[in-house]
């Protein structure tokens, strides 16, 4: 019988959830699915705000969030360095999705009547789901997680200097 393992060097911890055997270094449960590491959350102060505070409040238009990069006592924050980069970077996605969907406007205008109805369908429901991205944003940093939003939030993590 070949092994692939070497069974002497493995070190094996028990799931708090299910009881399942696993790795020492397994992310998830192989039984349940529950997260094996768990995150930190931010709970300290800066400056006279509380770190969730402050990173909520990066979100509210770009301008927390630019002073944040600036002011001393933010920017040397990882928690709030994050979310204000990851603010900018939605304020940039947001611009440049505007900018395709008044272009896609111009092109759909020439449909006679289903061109503009169209037109509102699409920018309604980018509308809608930008305030949903947004809000869930806002929660997350007030609940103190280092949330990454899909396609910006690896490049914000990285930038803020966040493995």
């Amino acid at each position: 019988m070949v092994a692939t393992m070497d069974e002497e060097n493995v070190s094996l911890t028990a799931c708090p959830r299910c009881g399942a055997q696993m790795p020492d270094t397994a992310t998830f449960c192989p039984g349940c699915g529950h997260p094996m590491q768990t995150e930190t959350r931010a709970q300290g102060k800066v400056g006279f705000l509380s770190e969730p505070i402050a990173g909520a409040l990066a979100y509210f238009t770009f301008l927390p969030a630019t002073v944040f990069l600036v002011l001393d006592p933010y920017k040397g924050n990882r928690f709030v360095r994050f979310h204000s980069f990851q603010c900018l970077l939605l304020w940039a996605a947001g611009i440049l999705i505007a900018i395709a969907l008044k272009l896609a406007a111009i092109v759909l205008f020439i449909i006679p009547v289903l061109g503009p109805l169209l037109e509102v369908l699409v920018s309604t429901v980018i509308a809608l789901g930008a305030v949903v991205i947004w809000l869930v944003l806002v929660v997350k940093a007030l609940q103190g997680e280092f949330f990454k939003a899909p396609l910006i939030g690896e490049f914000a993590a990285r930038t803020a200097g966040q493995p």
